[in-house]
């Protein structure tokens, strides 16, 4: 092989090769892992209203290692991620030695079970929020069906000024809902859009106004069924004793007089029969049905 020049020219040239790839590499290696390219500045980008400075002063001197080429981009997403409140994250390099962070927050629309949020998405999250929202329940994996249903169901109640606060979807799928005026609507699982517009064509002339009203089923085919709540219905009160029907009236014998023949040991007295216990007239909070107004 040693005398063979082609052989020896090639080998040569293989071993420059190799010699000038381990060069350039390590040149490379020492330049990009060295302090000459710094990150100097975490650019946050997007509508935030609950993502703080201090969160991402955190996240950039605990996670974020590493200079401009080094930084494990990954890492640093899935850290922004795990914030309360944080939907989505992307993140760039911009030259030179900008980190530019792009953070899509939840936009909470109600509360969802015990715990829970839930956005305008219908995706369920965790964070605390201290506003005013109204509250979702329903089956796991129904919160999108729950928030569309939410949509519909008030585009139809805000023709009367009115407002869902409390929406459950039951595992059957039946709908219940309770308004900002504290009445609850039953309205089931079949045949719910022309269940509310029967509801909206009462509204005005049986339920406007009337802060009695309890609740209002609308699982009827023709009609609804309106109950009282249990504080608007009539105390218990107590009937006069009366006989069971067939029963022969109960008389109170005459009082004896002395030595007109009483036993011996008797006092004269008549004793006065027991007196039958009255009878309450009770009303079950919610059971009766006050009204049907037929449609």
């Amino acid at each position: 092989m040693w005398d063979k020049p082609q052989v020896l020219n090639a080998l040569a040239n293989l071993l420059y090769g190799l010699f000038a790839a381990a060069v350039l590499y390590s040149g490379v290696y020492l330049l990009v892992n060295s302090r000459a390219f710094p990150l100097r500045q975490i650019k946050v980008e997007g509508q935030l209203s609950h993502i703080s400075r201090d969160q991402v002063h955190y996240i950039s001197k605990n996670v974020m290692q590493g200079n401009f080429f080094t930084l494990d981009i990954d890492e640093t997403r899935h850290a922004f991620e795990k914030l309360p409140w944080v939907r989505q994250v992307s993140i760039r390099r911009r030259w030179p030695g900008v980190l530019v962070v792009s953070i899509e927050e939840h936009q909470a629309l109600a509360r969802w079970g015990e715990a829970s949020l839930v956005n305008t998405r219908g995706e369920v999250f965790e964070a605390n929020s201290e506003d005013e929202l109204p509250q979702f329940n329903g089956p796991e994996g129904s919160s999108q069906d729950v928030v569309a249903a939410y949509r519909k169901f008030s585009s139809v109640l805000g023709s009367k000024q009115l407002q869902a606060v409390k929406l459950e979807l039951s595992p059957r799928r039946a709908w219940r809902m309770q308004l900002s005026n504290g009445m609850q609507v039953l309205v089931g699982r079949d045949d719910v859009d022309d269940r509310l517009k029967r509801f909206i064509g009462i509204y005005d002339r049986a339920l406007a106004g009337r802060n009695t009203i309890g609740v209002v089923d609308l699982r009827y085919s023709n009609g609804v069924a309106i109950r009282l709540p249990a504080s608007a219905l009539p105390a218990d009160a107590e009937a006069k004793p009366a006989n069971k029907p067939g029963s022969k009236p109960v008389s109170k014998p005459a009082a004896s007089k002395p030595g007109n023949g009483s036993k011996p040991g008797s006092t004269g007295q008549a004793v006065p029969n027991k007196p039958a216990k009255p009878a309450a007239l009770t009303t079950r909070p919610g059971r009766p049905v006050i009204n049907r107004q037929q449609v």
